[in-house]
């Protein structure tokens, strides 16, 4: 027997009941045990409805964004049936301006022709289901084309089903298409043609051709106007609908309910659920950051240039890779916030506290709820927008006078009269609805509608311009600040929105005052931004320097599109630093003037120092005195045999800026390879088609 054994034997002599006394104290430790286990399960079980005491009644059914979002079918065509809607209008957007367009179709399609109508978002619903959406229903399709020829975040899902798929029938599928693209962009209003070859390949029916919206145009709306009033008429003459008295039927309720407190309330917050697109998995939470600097870059007669430094030292979860994008949170001006207020007459009433609620349960709220006037016109609807004319017309009903009625109807019908008349003045709401009728007071406006109508306000992207290897918890933005004049009314100006909030910002810290004089609540909501915060989140993106440090770059920018050029440069430098060996750059940059706008060109300098001659900067100036305008795409084409040359060695291309200048650089290139190889146009195409397959022609691009 072991020593073990021996010490058990002989504690056993001292735990084992040796008379009544010790089997009663076992008896009490062993019930005190078991009722101890069992609390919150046989006793001191909670109430499961305990909740419901601390539980305001007025928010049950209007909640922050709709009382069931969560347990909503993911069947479109289930979806119908329960709600009884005979039309769906899906929508893919990135910028908010196709999921405009979808409520106002949908609404309008309700109330002018009476057929209950719903708009979806895309990733809402399973895109399988569409398949069992039967031939007593319409579909339409509005979606945009994203970047060169990408679907939007929010129609990824579809877009896979819709190429992917097989042994699959939408005989019973009746729809309609609409694309919003931009012409500078190569492939121009491509995901809205990929749908419609995917619908026919099943065997879909059109109601009508598919429409288009070119952005590079400046007609998107007139365009979206044209190709509607063509639905429309399919819808009356084809398909046999009655068109009824037009008349605004809110779909939400927008009530005053004083016994919340300010506490209950969203003063102007983002929430990542307020953007309906599913990017969870691209995008970083929100979080206010400081401002850690700013600075000037240059300042012209129209416009500055500002570069400002965050701080993600407050927030651990929050990371940037080196071409990524920060998301920025504008706010409107004050002196727009203020006009709109005054002029529906409720300035005094502001900060009362609101509940929106879903007239209909199929309407989805996206402007957080409980909240106040201030915040929702500050922070969440897009009140500088320009006013289209489908809300022009639509305005004449709630006109306090009959002069108004009349001048609101006339500019909204007369598709002329109202382009020669934007041409001539920023067309907000407020100041549409003060011209129309001076002095007056819009009482019957309901501020149903204008959360119904209005835009959303969506972050600003900006390139990161600092590297994530050189500068891990400090990402940097180079952003330029809008003010333009209009070209038939030179003494008025146009405020970009975001840019002119971040240089307010900037003048602030600086105990400076805006340049025009606009003001901004800096402070944010309940001060959630005192002492220069700004709300943003990070994006990622697939704009990457290549994994090894030896691949060539080819860098082609103009203006603040440097921007992930300096980052690169900056991780290059960096790695050239500690004795690594680098791959051969020729960054092209354009800008107007080299005492203008050349910016970052002291960083620019000491790059060329650092790197020596593996770094070759090559400028194109549009602007120079005594001299011929010059762009990169004319730099790229005089250095040919060494964009040539680096491309054979395996060099990735990259291109940063608008995208007409992107078109052009990529028409340059393949010019130029194949004057240079001798190959045909389809050979340029190929080799086209199969560098980008292999990301090593990357763009990030805009407008």
């Amino acid at each position: 027997m072991n020593i073990s054994s021996e010490l058990l034997k002989e504690l056993s002599k001292f735990a084992t009941p040796t008379g009544m006394a010790d089997y009663a104290a076992l008896a009490v430790i062993t019930s005190l045990s078991a009722t101890y286990f069992a609390r919150g399960i046989l006793w001191d079980k909670r109430d499961p409805l305990y909740h419901l005491a601390f539980e305001r009644p007025q928010l049950k059914n209007g909640g922050q964004f709709g009382s069931n979002a969560n347990r909503e079918t993911r069947n479109i065509a289930q979806k119908l049936d329960q709600t009884d809607k005979k039309i769906v209008v899906f929508w893919g957007s990135q910028s908010g301006t196709a999921e405009g367009f979808a409520h106002r179709l949908a609404r309008e399609i309700s109330i002018r022709w009476g057929q209950d109508s719903i708009a979806a978002d895309l990733s809402d619903y399973d895109a399988h289901t569409i398949s069992e959406i039967p031939s007593s229903k319409l579909a339409i399709f509005i979606v945009s084309t994203y970047g060169e020829g990408d679907p939007c975040d929010n129609t990824t899902e579809f877009w896979n089903w819709i190429t992917k798929a097989s042994d699959i029938s939408l005989s019973n599928l009746r729809y309609a298409t609409f694309g919003l693209g931009n012409s500078n962009y190569k492939f121009y209003n491509q995901v809205v043609d990929v749908v419609v070859e995917g619908l026919e390949r099943f065997k879909a029916q059109a109601l009508l051709p598919v429409g288009k919206a070119d952005d590079a145009e400046g007609t998107t709306e007139e365009d979206f106007m044209a190709w509607k009033d063509s639905l429309f008429t399919v819808l009356k003459e084809k398909l046999g609908f009655q068109e009824v008295e037009v008349k605004y039927i809110p779909t939400l309720m927008v009530d005053e309910d004083e016994s919340l407190e300010p506490i209950d309330l969203h003063h102007g917050e983002p929430s990542s659920q307020v953007d309906t697109f599913k990017t969870a998995a691209q995008s970083s939470p929100i979080r206010a950051l400081n401002i850690i600097s700013s600075r000037e870059l240059f300042t012209a007669s129209d416009q500055n240039c500002l570069h400002m430094d965050i701080d993600l030292s407050s927030e651990p979860e929050l990371t940037y890779k080196t071409g990524d994008h920060l998301a920025i949170w504008p706010s409107n001006p004050d002196g727009e916030v203020d006009r709109l207020l005054e002029v529906l007459g409720i300035q005094s009433r502001r900060d009362v506290p609101l509940i929106i609620r879903p007239v209909d349960p199929a309407t989805k709220i996206t402007v957080p709820t409980p909240t106040n006037a201030t915040a929702i016109f500050r922070y969440y609807l897009e009140i500088c927008a320009p006013v289209n004319r489908d809300n022009v017309r639509d305005l004449a009903q709630f006109a306090p006078t009959t002069e108004a009625k009349l001048y609101l109807t006339r500019l909204g019908q007369e598709k002329d009269t109202f382009a020669d008349f934007i041409r001539h003045t920023h067309l907000n709401l407020g100041r549409l609805l003060q011209l129309a009728a001076p002095g007056q007071i819009w009482s019957e406006l309901p501020l149903a509608y204008l959360v119904e109508t209005l835009p959303h306000i969506r972050p600003r992207y900006y390139s990161i311009s600092s590297s994530s290897v050189v500068s891990p918890r400090k990402p940097s933005i180079t952003a330029i600040v809008s003010s333009k004049s209009l070209p038939q009314n030179l003494n008025e100006l146009v405020h970009g929105v975001t840019s002119n909030y971040l240089l307010s910002i900037s003048q602030h810290s600086n105990s400076q005052l805006h340049p025009h004089g606009i003001t901004y609540h800096l402070n944010g909501p309940r001060n959630s931004l005192e002492g220069s915060k700004v709300y943003a989140h990070i994006r990622r993106s697939k704009f990457k320097l290549p994994i090894a440090g030896k691949i060539p770059l080819i860098m082609v920018a103009a203006g603040t599109g440097i921007a992930p050029f300096r980052a690169f440069l900056s991780e290059r430098s960096q790695v050239r630093k500690i004795g690594k060996e680098v791959g051969p750059m020729i960054l092209f940059f354009g800008c107007r003037n080299p005492n203008e706008d050349f910016i970052y060109r002291g960083e620019l300098q000491e790059f060329q120092r650092v790197l020596g001659d593996t770094f070759r900067l090559v400028t194109a100036f549009s602007r120079e005195k005594d001299l011929p305008r010059r762009y990169v795409q004319d730099r790229v084409a005089e250095l040919g045999d060494d964009v040539v040359k680096l491309l054979d060695e395996g060099a990735s291309f990259y291109i940063c800026g608008r995208a007409g200048m992107a078109r052009e650089v990529e028409k340059t290139v393949g010019a130029t390879i194949k004057e240079r190889m001798g190959w045909s146009d389809s050979e340029v195409n190929d080799w086209s088609k199969a560098i980008k397959r292999r990301n090593k022609w990357q763009e990030d691009v805009w407008g």
